[in-house]
């Protein structure tokens, strides 16, 4: 199944509201013939973009080519939560790997959260950056354990931008009987993904980076030189960067073993008016404790984007809404009859451990991907680490890339089915409140 066509059009970005809402660049033409780069980076989203336009500011000559469209993939499908530290949080990598590296990995997560932020401002990207991340738990067992995390922050990292929220104000926040208390991360943020995506193409071009788009890349041969096959030239390069995620396909099967794409889905309401202050009361972010995760916020023009719902498989549900409406009812009952006037899927990159996967295919081809579901701040730090490392500075890099990744069981063949089971398993669990 080829994931690039399964679900999308090829060149066309999906019926989302992000891109109802967002302007893009003029297209890019298809890479035609023989070309040279320095550096060809593989994949037009967060983490191609963030290393196309480092590269290109440290002076390299660098073609970035997409199969479809910049920011077509995840980049500019998500639920736009630039979330601090990891997607493993603190208490589990502490396990992992010992409290000073987990410490490491903290500062990393922030430095992810001041390129964004920094990248925003410097570059005049205009994608309704906001401050602020709730997380919500649903039984009493989730909330003290938000409760014990906030209190692990504030003591051991001196992390002061979060706080405990009880009952009471996580209702005066977001009116939802679902929840039953959480905490608050006023150092996190959350953007409209696909105009900050446009917004990183607009600074690489301006940077010197030369982007082809409708362009596949089918073949890498590797050597001193690399050189890149597409379906309409090659380009020749000293250095390439792979950032597919979850799209890579055949590229790169160590990578492909490790990095397991599956799908999620998010509808916007109409707009609700003075009722959107019946989901939330301040302009902040949500996700809660469930195993599944339903996210959310407002959109600058007050409509509801909800994320969540179960779909195992590679192929996107036939009614998305429907879909996704039934954790939203859940959440905000009040809410049954409202209209979606949009809804879209993507497809993500996910790892047995859930932290990302950076690595070297060959000496000169690099590959981040993996985010899962944490890849608005980790993706675009991933594309600057990369091309440190291209300039030699390779300590960030590989310090991210020390966590062992295992391959998912039964490799390409057999991946799916054992997640679907997985999957299946975990989200009954849920359900039954195990």
């Amino acid at each position: 199944m080829d994931l690039l066509y399964t679900n999308d059009t090829a060149g066309q970005y999906p019926p989302s509201w992000y891109a109802a809402t967002a302007t893009p660049p003029e297209p890019f033409p298809k890479l035609d013939g023989g070309h040279t780069a320095d550096v060809c980076v593989i994949g037009a989203g967060y983490t191609g973009l963030s290393a196309a336009l480092h590269l290109a500011e440290s002076g390299r000559r660098v073609i970035l080519v997409d199969a479809h469209r910049v920011g077509f993939g995840a980049s500019g499908r998500n639920g736009g939560q630039l979330g601090s530290g990891q997607r493993v949080d603190q208490e589990a990598l502490e396990s992992m790997v010992g409290f000073e590296r987990a410490r490491m990995f903290w500062e990393y997560g922030e430095d992810a959260k001041a390129l964004v932020k920094s990248l925003i401002t410097e570059h005049k990207i205009d994608c309704h950056l906001k401050p602020g991340i709730a997380w919500t738990g649903s039984t009493g067992k989730d909330v003290a354990h938000l409760h014990d995390y906030a209190a692990h922050l504030q003591n051991k990292y001196n992390y002061t931008q979060i706080a405990a929220l009880s009952a009471e104000e996580c209702h005066v926040l977001c009116p939802s009987p679902d929840y039953k208390g959480g905490l608050l991360d006023r150092g996190a943020a959350h953007l409209h993904p696909l105009a900050f995506a446009f917004g990183l193409a607009r600074a690489a071009v301006a940077a010197g980076v030369t982007i082809h788009e409708n362009t596949r890349v089918t073949e890498l041969e590797h050597g001193q030189a690399v050189k890149v096959k597409t379906e309409g030239g090659v380009i020749t390069a000293g250095h390439v960067v792979l950032a597919c995620n979850g799209y890579l396909s055949g590229l790169a099967p160590k990578v492909t073993a490790r990095v397991m794409p599956i799908n999620n889905f998010i509808v916007a309401t109409e707009p609700l008016g003075e009722d959107a202050n019946r989901v939330l009361t301040q302009d902040v972010a949500v996700a809660d404790s469930r195993f599944v995760v339903n996210y959310f916020r407002l959109s600058h023009d007050k409509r509801l984007l909800f994320g969540g719902g179960e779909s195992y498989g590679y192929q996107f549900p036939k009614d998305i809404a429907s879909l996704v409406r039934k954790p939203m009812q859940v959440v905000f009952p009040h809410l049954k009859d409202v209209r979606i006037d949009y809804a879209w899927g993507g497809t993500l990159g996910i790892t047995m451990k859930r932290f990302p996967y950076l690595a070297r295919v060959a000496p000169n081809i690099l590959s981040a991907s993996g985010y899962s579901g944490h890849g608005v701040g980790t993706a675009t730090h991933a594309g600057q680490l990369m091309a440190r490392a291209i300039e030699g500075q390779d300590q960030g890099f590989d310090t991210m890339g020390c966590i062992p990744t295992p391959a998912f069981p039964g490799g390409g063949a057999l991946r799916t089915p054992l997640l679907i089971v997985a999957m299946t398993w975990y989200a009954m669990r849920d359900r039954l409140g195990f």
